[in-house]
């Protein structure tokens, strides 16, 4: 059988593309079908347990399960430790209800499922974007490193 080159180039394009997936599912993006979309309304719960409350800048209550962001820090709220945080704090804390009420949303599960608090560490996505990455470009977190690092 003989091909076209239109044939050969669609086939290699094909190629190309079933590679670059592999090449990013190796990497370990969260995959676009991680998770069902979720909606709920939030609210804000800064001490206590909740089910559909926000905590702080990267802490939130979904249907009584605790979960924290797994792709970000966000400045601490309760203590924070200087007047900068604090104010950032509340900040991403707001921003984050926002975005959470904005829309559906997808939990995808990180390198981990758990931290050693037990909550439930999950990347936030909106279609192919991270919640997380909205706070960062914003300046209300930043990117998780593996420790905390101080905001005073």
């Amino acid at each position: 059988m003989r091909f076209g080159i239109g044939e050969v180039r669609i086939a290699a394009l094909g190629g190309m593309f079933a590679g670059l997936a592999a090449a990013v599912a190796s990497v370990g993006f969260p995959s676009a079908t991680a998770g069902p979309e979720i909606s709920r309304s939030f609210g804000l719960c800064h001490v206590g347990g909740g089910t559909d409350c926000v905590v702080d800048g990267d802490t939130f209550w979904m249907d009584g399960t605790k979960i924290r962001i797994a792709d970000i820090d966000a400045p601490e709220t309760h203590p924070s430790r200087c007047a900068e945080e604090a104010r950032l704090g509340d900040a991403a804390t707001l921003r984050l209800q926002a975005l959470l009420n904005a829309g559906p949303v997808r939990l995808m599960t990180a390198d981990r499922d758990t931290d050693r608090y037990g909550r439930k560490l999950r990347i936030v996505m909106r279609g192919n974007m991270s919640l997380g990455d909205v706070l960062v470009r914003e300046g209300l977190a930043r990117r998780w490193t593996g420790h905390r690092e101080p905001w005073c």
